[in-house]
């Protein structure tokens, strides 16, 4: 069968060619323009469209490594079909490491967007409309915001089956139950009738070899799956915990924070998971697990407030 044309932002990528590809996004009060890389590699054979998006926050670097080990491994080169690497999306809140765009809101709740809108808003609807109708997968990949700790996972909703096997296919240590939320990027992409899985690991502003290792792996694994690379599939996590359940545990006091328990293991009830304390010295108290459960997240955080989440608390399937 012979291949398509195929265009992406207003440019024709043949069949074997590498394309890197402009997303404007506005200027800058001083008339420069940002813009947004898009590197494209096309195979000579018809097959998939695979977007890897990294960076709609702009301080979850992790994601962003994710990516440029990817390009850097030549993962991205298919052998079938077409990889699209967005390995910056807010390129705003990346340059001065903000989860936000200069306007102030988080980019991943104003999806679909709206073309005169907020900055944002605006981005938003260009992807939608520009990019997001010319993908068949998507793979997001997040860290934890602030402070908190996610270990390696895949979120997705259970309830769609075809997701649930490439999150298997993709073997994080992690599966998480999660529903989507609105106006986010995984909600207009499953809205478009397309596949996303929604990668989580490490915290913001930092570059974890694990969490990176994690999710270069596990898109090799989907890649490979789908035909896309010619690569052994790599099952190091022999079963995934799957979390069909979660809920956050909060500090009932403010004070000095103390985690007590490594992230992704199981504890029982009662297992002490922290310590609050007072600069002071006359104020100590442990921070006990409410039942048996995994531990997915931890807030890294030294001082904390009454009401933080301190622990993302998983019950297994």
């Amino acid at each position: 069968m012979s291949n398509k044309p195929f265009f992406l932002l207003g440019e024709e990528i043949f069949p074997g060619k590498r394309k890197v590809l402009d997303l404007e996004v506005a200027k800058l009060h001083t008339r420069t323009t940002i813009k947004v890389p898009v590197i494209v590699e096309r195979s000579k054979k018809n097959g998939p469209v695979v977007l890897l998006v990294a960076g709609i926050h702009g301080d979850e670097i992790n994601g962003v490594g994710i990516v440029r080990e990817i390009i850097n491994q030549k993962i991205n080169k298919p052998i079938k079909g077409t990889i699209i690497c967005l390995p910056v999306f807010n390129i705003f809140g990346y340059l001065v490491h903000s989860r936000e765009f200069p306007d102030g809101r988080d980019l991943n709740r104003v999806f679909p967007g709206t073309q005169s809108g907020s900055l944002a808003s605006q981005f938003a609807y260009q992807f939608t409309k520009e990019i997001a109708p010319h993908v068949d997968y998507v793979i997001d990949y997040h860290t934890g915001g602030g402070d908190r700790d996610n270990i390696a996972q895949i979120r997705f909703n259970s309830s769609r089956s075809n997701i649930e096997k490439l999150a298997k296919v993709f073997n994080p240590p992690f599966l998480v139950h999660s529903n989507t939320i609105s106006k986010s990027l995984r909600e207009t992409i499953n809205k478009l009738g397309k596949t996303i899985l929604l990668f989580e690991g490490g915290k913001t502003n930092e570059l974890n070899k694990e969490v990176i290792n994690h999710g270069v792996r596990g898109t090799k694994n989907v890649l490979s799956y789908l035909e896309m690379i010619d690569k052994e599939q790599e099952t190091t996590i022999e079963i995934p915990i799957f979390v069909k359940s979660s809920k956050w545990l909060r500090a009932n006091y403010s004070g000095m924070f103390t985690v007590t328990v490594e992230n992704g293991t199981r504890v029982k009830k009662k297992t002490v998971l922290g310590i609050i304390q007072d600069p002071f010295g006359e104020f100590k108290k442990n921070v006990y697990a409410p039942y048996d459960c995994y531990i997915f997240c931890t807030n890294r955080t030294p001082i904390i407030n009454k009401g933080d989440a301190l622990f993302h608390l998983g019950l297994e399937e």
